[in-house]
């Protein structure tokens, strides 16, 4: 007698069967008495949102905005993502917010233009608002890498020390007047045809600035309401001939003076500035001791950079202003040239920009 094995397989095969059977039977009465139960309706989208993300103006009855990526209005509130808070989602009454002023703005910076959302290219930057960030990076140029000049300062020198760059400010100097950095005029008139003669007594044999190399720019804060008012008392100065005729002026440097480099005599403490020929600069003709410089109007026109024309020698120096073929400034920024000299004080020191970094978040650190 022959006996047939049958493996287990085969033995499983129709129970497998009949229990798929009995869950389809299962779900379908479930899932018809689900179809079959009320649903909530979506509400319709409403017609005043604004979704689509790109930059525009959500304004305000009190006549302020504020630029958003997006906004859209739920019953008496508007939701918007915010695009000068890093995309963070606000809201505010819609009671304060004039809709009407904010579409009128958005068809005539966008709809005129055929301007359309595509969500594949970044959202368009507004025209208004990038002139506005040009202007008060226009305030701060960058100089050096990661350097920027301050808002705080009207006059400062680029050194390097150890091979990093710095910006010392700069203060405005003379016998008879307080250090400031700012910009302060007292004309003195020179008689071009005189001799040279001694104009200018700074007390110290060393100025408080030593920078440690040969050709420093100096950047010069112009035409900036902002900028110390420093002026001083009016004094006579002797000229030996020449008139002398001391106004005070307004603060703030003007690219229509032009500035050179003068070296100083040092003497028992005090620093001497000579007068020189002011009809000579810009021919060519050399002057002792008078560094002539290239003047540039960085964009935005609130910083002059005054680079000298040729190295400085080791020594103290002043930087002058020329306001005429007659006339000068008798307060001066006075600096020294020493490569050996310490680190100056109150430095402005470049400051990289720190990448931003991503947190990963835990169920205990939401």
């Amino acid at each position: 007698m022959k006996i047939r094995l049958i493996p287990a397989l085969d033995l499983a095969k129709p129970a497998m069967l009949l229990l798929a059977a009995g869950l389809a039977f299962a779900v379908v009465p479930a899932c018809a008495a689900q179809s079959s139960g009320k649903q909530k309706a979506l509400p319709p989208p409403d017609a005043t949102a604004q979704t689509t993300p790109h930059r525009t103006r959500l304004i305000l009855k009190d006549g302020s905005y504020q630029i958003v990526m997006s906004y859209r209005v739920v019953g008496n509130v508007v939701h918007y993502v915010s695009a000068e808070r890093d995309g963070e989602e606000e809201e505010i009454p819609l009671s304060l917010v004039d809709l009407d002023a904010t579409r009128r703005w958005e068809q005539q910076h966008f709809a005129s233009s055929g301007d359309t959302a595509n969500p594949t290219q970044p959202p368009p930057i507004d025209p208004e608002l990038l002139k506005e960030e040009a202007d008060r990076a226009a305030l701060t140029p960058e100089v050096a890498p990661d350097l920027r000049l301050p808002e705080d300062d009207s006059t400062l020198i680029l050194d390097i020390y150890h091979g990093t760059p710095e910006l010392v400010p700069l203060a405005q100097s003379d016998s008879d007047l307080n250090r400031d950095t700012g910009h302060n005029i007292l004309r003195a008139a020179i008689n071009p045809l005189s001799a040279a003669h001694q104009i200018i007594t700074l007390k110290g044999e060393t100025a408080d600035v030593q920078v440690h190399v040969a050709e420093p720019p100096i950047y010069l804060r112009v035409g900036d309401e902002t900028a110390a008012d420093t002026n001083g008392t009016p004094f006579t100065v002797n000229t030996h001939g020449a008139t002398s005729i001391v106004k005070s002026g307004p603060s703030g440097g003007s690219p229509e003076s032009r500035y050179v480099i003068v070296r100083a005599d040092v003497r028992t403490d005090e620093r001497v500035i000579a007068s020189f020929q002011i009809p000579l600069l810009g021919t060519g003709h050399l002057q002792e001791d008078v560094v002539e410089t290239t003047t540039e109007l960085l964009p935005g026109g609130h910083w002059l950079k005054i680079t000298p024309t040729r190295p400085l020698d080791f020594g103290e120096y002043a930087l002058m202003e020329v306001i005429s073929s007659t006339a000068v400034n008798l307060s001066v920024w006075d600096f020294g040239v020493h490569p050996v000299a310490p680190e100056n004080r109150d430095v402005i020191k470049p400051e990289p920009r720190r990448p931003a970094t991503l947190e990963r978040r835990t169920a205990s650190n939401p």
